[in-house]
């Protein structure tokens, strides 16, 4: 861990120590230079206090992620105004040069100030929103609604309402009341069913201990169900004994019990309306260089192909590698895993763009493949960064009907 620190302290200093001339250049003679200094300072010195005291292979507390968020805030805001400095060093180097080679007066250009204005003003927007996105952006709860139209949906289907949730993360939480309104908004889209997507935890089945009481509190007339997802396996965090690993994941499937959620653990369930009847199945985890457990054709055994099928399945590689390929048609499958990496610039409906999509080819919303839909959840919660800026928490509700054959 001294390492890491070591290596971290280093950019952030060379890249604030840098950055101060665009600073310098702007507030000349100012108390605020002093004011960056010592904001910096504080910055860095909590960081480490934080990382240092973090024992490897623990859980990663609110509070330790919430230094790591505001210390790469400020790495930014250093490493942005470094850029700018950079570029007009280098002017400033090739214009040194062209004097000397026409026997010019050698005089080392001053900085600009409307240069360092410019630099102070672009690397604000990244720097702020990243701050916003810290104190407001991570709870500021969406919901999102699309209707399906399908030719095969039982007529009894017709009308039929879905929540889905998805990357709880309830070991980031750190406020009961916004966390609370989120649940009554849930209830309040009186869904014929909810489904939750996977990622409970961070890593613990204890995270869920002060939340599942709130959870537990969901309602959907038709029941609750759930998968797991990558992070509720705790294979991110050092076990004394492999047998400790297996308890807590037996402890986790516990809580989703005790909170009313029915775990489909790659199986399947029908849902029925008088004599009509529609297949839900869960898979565990299947993810492009995550766990893959996951087991579509085991999930699949106890249905057949002319069944209308909802797939709930974490990641949504497993659409992409697996599913849209199978002999099998499955009508919707809902994922979530992405996060939409919680930054990001959308307007539903109209464009969105986000780092992640370097990554994943569906990674929020609604997507169609050979008359195959999945929806990408972009998450209740939040992981690593304890924010969200652009790529809201996300409640979705999704509206099955019957295509018209006017």
């Amino acid at each position: 861990m001294l390492r890491v620190a070591v290596f971290l302290s280093f950019f952030y200093l060379f890249f604030a120590i840098y950055g101060f001339q665009a600073f310098k250049t702007v507030f000349r003679g100012s108390i605020a230079t002093t004011i960056y200094i010592a904001i910096f300072s504080m910055v860095l010195l909590y960081f480490l206090f934080k990382l240092l005291n973090f024992k490897p292979g623990s859980a990663l507390q609110p509070d330790t992620a919430i230094a790591g968020g505001i210390f790469f805030s400020f790495l930014i805001l250093g490493l942005v105004l470094s850029v700018f400095m950079l570029f007009e060093d280098v002017f400033r180097g090739f214009a040194l040069g062209y004097d000397k080679l026409n026997g010019a007066t050698s005089i080392v250009r001053s900085r600009r100030k409307f240069i360092s204005s410019i630099a102070l003003g672009i690397a604000s927007l990244p720097f702020g929103a990243l701050l916003f996105g810290m104190v407001k952006g991570k709870y500021n709860f969406k919901v999102l609604k699309y209707t399906l139209e399908y030719d095969d949906l039982p007529d009894a289907f017709d009308g039929y309402k879905i929540t889905q949730i998805s990357d709880i993360h309830s070991g980031s939480f750190d406020n009961r009341t916004k966390v609370s309104y989120a649940i009554d908004l849930i209830n309040e889209q009186q869904s014929d069913l909810l489904l939750f997507t996977g990622d409970l935890v961070n890593n613990k089945a204890e995270e869920m201990y002060p939340w599942k009481d709130l959870f537990s509190t969901l309602k959907a007339k038709d029941g609750k169900f759930s998968v797991l997802g990558n992070h509720d396996y705790g294979d991110y965090v050092s076990w004394e004994t492999e047998a400790a690993k297996a308890a807590n994941l037996e402890e986790l499937k516990r809580i989703h019990k005790e909170m009313g959620f029915c775990l489909l653990l790659n199986e399947s369930r029908y849902l029925e309306k008088g004599a009509d009847k529609i297949a839900l199945l869960g898979v565990e985890n299947w993810g492009e260089g995550f766990k893959t457990v996951g087991d579509l054709k085991k999930a699949a055994s106890s249905i057949v192909n002319s069944d209308f099928k909802i797939l709930m399945s974490h990641d949504p590689s497993h659409w992409e590698k697996v599913v849209i390929h199978d002999e099998y048609h499955y009508h919707l499958t809902l994922s979530g895993h992405t996060h939409g990496m919680q930054f990001g610039l959308e307007v539903p409906g109209w464009f969105k763009i986000s780092p992640v999509q370097l990554r994943y080819k569906y990674w929020a919303g609604i997507y169609e493949e050979f008359g195959q839909y999945i929806n990408v959840n972009r998450g209740f919660g939040f992981l690593g960064y304890p924010g969200r800026f652009g790529i809201w928490p996300e409640i979705t509700v999704i509206t099955l009907k019957k295509k018209s054959l006017t």
